[in-house]
C-alpha cells in the first residue's frame, strides 16, 4: 500500500471570493487537503512561511508577486522530517500570479523526489492551474505526475464530491 504526504499552503483571513473580498476562517486549499485525505488516507502538512503575508489580500498578492518576480525562496517554519517514506506526494496551493505561491519552491527544492508521484491541486478564482504544473515538473525532476486539479476556491467548500472522485482516480 502506498504511503500518502499532503503537503500544501492555504491563506485564512480575507481572500479573492467571486470578483470580491471575503473573510474566510479556513483556507480554501486546506479545504481540499482534508478532502483528498478523507478519501484516500495520508498525512497533512502545511507549510507556513516564517514573515507572514499581509493581513490585507490586496497587499499579500502584492508581496506575492514581488517574491515571484524576484524568484525569492522565502523561509518556512518546517520540513517534512523525512519524505523517502512516502509515494505519493499532493501538492496544495492557492494559484498566485499563474503559479504557486513562491514558500513552495522552498519547501519542495529541499527535495530529492525522484520516483515519486506528484500530483498538483489548487484553488483560484478563475486562473486553473496557471504554469504550477510545468514550474513542478522543473524543481521535482525524476518524479512521475498526475493530472492536477483546479478548484473554485469559493466553491472547495462544497467541492469534496469532485475532490474526492479526482483523488480516488490520482491514487
Amino acid at each position: 500500500m502506498s504511503k500518502i504526504l499532503i503537503v500544501y499552503y492555504s491563506r485564512k483571513g480575507e481572500n479573492y471570493w467571486n470578483g470580491g473580498l471575503k473573510t474566510i476562517d479556513k483556507g480554501n486549499t486546506e479545504r481540499v487537503a482534508e478532502f483528498i485525505q478523507k478519501t484516500v488516507g495520508g498525512e497533512l502538512f502545511e507549510v507556513e512561511t516564517v514573515k507572514p503575508y499581509s493581513e490585507s489580500y490586496m497587499t499579500c498578492i502584492e508581496e506575492a508577486k514581488q517574491e515571484l518576480r524576484a524568484d525569492a525562496r522565502p523561509k518556512i517554519k518546517a520540513f517534512p522530517e523525512n519524505l523517502e517514506d512516502y509515494d505519493i506526494i499532493f501538492v496544495g496551493y492557492p494559484n498566485w500570479w499563474g503559479t504557486m505561491p513562491m514558500c513552495m519552491f522552498t519547501l519542495l527544492e529541499k527535495y530529492d523526489l525522484s520516483g515519486k508521484t506528484i500530483i498538483p491541486f489548487c484553488t483560484n478564482e478563475g486562473s486553473g492551474m496557471g504554469s504550477s504544473e510545468r514550474d513542478l515538473k522543473k524543481i521535482c525532476k525524476n518524479a512521475k505526475f498526475k493530472r492536477g486539479l483546479s478548484v473554485h476556491g469559493a466553491e472547495s467548500a462544497d467541492s469534496e464530491e469532485k475532490v474526492s472522485a479526482w483523488a480516488k482516480k490520482s491514487v
